[in-house]
């Protein structure tokens, strides 16, 4: 199932951040975009299953997992959705190639090919990194640099970010754990990858909520931003009563 189908009945607007990991029904997925849902809308929203050897009802709800999504699963998923960021189904195949070749690697057996599976296995490793990477006061957003690898991360309202952070950590330190033994990225290289997306081309389209959709593309990486304000408290339902929570973000020091 490409889609599922969202309805907000609180009285904020609420934001569901791309990455994101909805728990339970028949299959995992993830958010394949940022979605700002306004109050009492009641819309499609596409996403991309997580879990490819699972097509049997757990629960009859989703719930939100406690993070959000690696970093190089989520630029690989951007990059094949580049085209057409709102179309159902695109990048289903590399999203599921991803998560097993990760699994390979880091030594995870899921009967169901789980991308959470990921994170339970190395729970603890991810624990003890935690602590070397709070939120700064302030902060809304974050630039992780692994190699030559950069992910950026923000969003307009610091508390937002606050209540965010912990899942995006979680997703970044699993890329992390990869490379422990590698160099670190230079901060000269963090500093030049945040200049060139402030020079990027910008295009603007149909969002899959409220706001537009904007694009921002440099000279060699696409990037992926939903425009427009977002409050920072709700919670969702709709289809197979889908029920999830609160999402917002913010920034983090050198990865």
């Amino acid at each position: 199932m490409p889609e599922l189908f969202v309805e907000n009945p609180t009285e904020d607007d609420v934001l569901l951040y791309d990455g994101e990991e909805l728990v339970g029904a028949k299959q995992n997925r993830i958010l394949n975009v940022s979605v700002l849902v306004g109050v009492g809308a009641k819309l499609p929203i596409p996403v991309s299953c997580v879990e490819q050897g699972r097509w049997r009802q757990l629960t009859s709800t989703f719930d939100a997992a406690p993070f959000v999504s690696n970093s190089h699963l989520r630029r690989i998923k951007a990059q094949a959705r580049a085209a057409q960021p709102l179309a159902r189904g695109v990048a289903q195949g590399q999203v599921w190639d991803e998560v097993r070749a990760q699994q390979t690697r880091m030594g995870v057996s899921s009967p169901t090919a789980a991308s959470r599976d990921k994170f339970e296995a190395h729970v603890a490793r991810l624990k003890k990194l935690e602590d070397a990477f709070p939120a700064a006061p302030g902060q809304c957003g974050a630039v992780l640099g692994l190699g030559g690898e950069f992910c950026l991360d923000a969003v307009s309202r610091p508390d937002g970010f606050a209540l965010l952070w912990p899942k995006l950590r979680a997703g970044y330190l699993l890329d992390a754990l990869e490379r422990l033994d590698g160099q670190a990225t230079p901060i000269a290289r963090l500093s030049a990858f945040v200049e060139s997306v402030a020079e990027a081309r910008v295009t603007r389209g149909p969002s899959a909520g409220l706001g537009k959709d904007v694009r921002l593309r440099g000279a060699s990486r696409p990037l992926h931003v939903l425009h427009g304000a977002f409050l920072r408290r709700g919670g969702i339902r709709g289809r197979g009563d889908l029920r999830w929570g609160s999402w917002p973000r913010r920034r983090h020091p050198q990865l």
